[in-house]
């Protein structure tokens, strides 16, 4: 090594062009992949990367051993949401322990930030992707790509087709939806209101088709969700709209976050909880068992499915093979948000 290059820095793109006896304009070429560089001359360069310990990013790494280690997390939750954050982190641990890194990278929705997403990973030299992303926009951009790699969807979704080397693996939204409303009909409720998330969310429309199926297998009436974002803010606007018709005796929120908004209105209102109305959520996030009151909800064991994931991928490296949907049965946790209907609603 140039003896500089010691002195306290990282090596630079010219300690490895000193140590090849080339120009730093001629490593450039070949850290970029030009194919105007003669075979010999390309060689010199990368053991002198190698020799160096030069690591301008994961994929000049991957031109000299072939292998990035890296692996890619695509999502699309922009701000911090408790579920995401406890997968990704999750990720994180489980990748260190096998010798990986995680390459994450946040999209929006639509197809132009998606496909720029997926450039942005594929440029760091991913091995595999992971898809945080449960957006049907999210799908059917990478079912448009040219992507090759070992690929695992947190994707729940009981009709899932994905083409390739895809392997899908999440809580079982569904079953978690049915295990909710089961719960609410047991207590005797007869009828039950879904606020439901944006259906483009392939988790939000699972919860829908969950509640609507036990509503149906009890022969319940069914009235159509209400379908909002998956907010606080927008829960209570809506229970504002529920306390105006007052045609109910529970609601299941498709998550926490719109449950904490329903109990908002409610009380503003002048409605007990679970006095006059029973309400559940969705996820049993920290804070869940501390609203008021404490709230029945669905729980997901959000580390344990980013831990999995990791390990269905690196399997997937190793092997070059993929199963197929793999989900995770969740819990439903009682506490006081949910109690019989009052007797004129039995």
């Amino acid at each position: 090594m140039p003896p500089e290059a010691g002195k306290g820095r990282a090596p630079n793109i010219r300690d490895v062009a000193a140590l090849a006896g080339v120009s730093y304009q001629t490593v450039s070429r070949v850290l970029n992949g030009s194919e105007k560089i003669r075979p010999e001359t390309k060689q010199r360069v990368l053991e002198a990367i190698e020799e160096s310990g030069f690591r301008p990013n994961q994929a000049a790494r991957a031109l000299v051993t072939s292998r990035s280690r890296t692996i890619g997390v695509l999502s699309t939750h922009q701000h911090a949401h408790f579920g995401p954050q406890t997968m990704v982190h999750a990720m994180e641990v489980a990748a260190a322990e096998s010798g990986y890194r995680l390459a994450v990278v946040t999209t929006g929705t639509t197809a132009a930030s998606i496909v720029e997403a997926l450039e942005r990973l594929q440029s760091q030299a991913v091995e595999a992707l992971v898809v945080v992303a449960p957006k049907v926009s999210v799908f059917e951009a990478i079912e448009d790509s040219s992507l090759d790699l070992p690929l695992v969807t947190l994707d729940s979704s009981i009709h899932n087709k994905r083409p390739g080397r895809t392997h899908s693996f999440a809580v079982d939204q569904y079953e978690g939806a049915r295990m909710a409303t089961r719960h609410l009909i047991e207590l005797g409720h007869r009828s039950i209101i879904h606020v439901a998330g944006p259906q483009d969310w392939i988790e939000a429309d699972e919860r829908m088709q969950g509640f609507l199926y036990e509503l149906s297998e009890n022969d319940l009436p069914v009235r159509a969700p209400i379908l909002g974002e998956l907010s606080a803010d927008f829960g209570y606007r809506a229970g504002l709209e529920l306390v105006r018709r007052r045609d109910f005796s529970a609601v299941f929120a498709a998550n926490d976050h719109m449950a904490l908004g329903l109990l908002h209105a409610f009380r503003d209102e002048g409605l007990s909880v679970p006095g006059d109305v029973s309400v559940v959520g969705f996820d049993d996030i920290p804070d869940a068992a501390h609203y008021l009151p404490p709230l029945t909800t669905v729980r997901q064991d959000f580390a344990a499915v980013g831990r999995r994931s990791v390990e269905i991928v690196i399997g997937a490296i190793d092997t070059g093979s993929l199963g197929a949907l793999e989900l995770i049965r969740p819990t439903l946790m009682v506490r006081e948000s949910t109690a019989p209907p009052p007797v004129a609603w039995r």
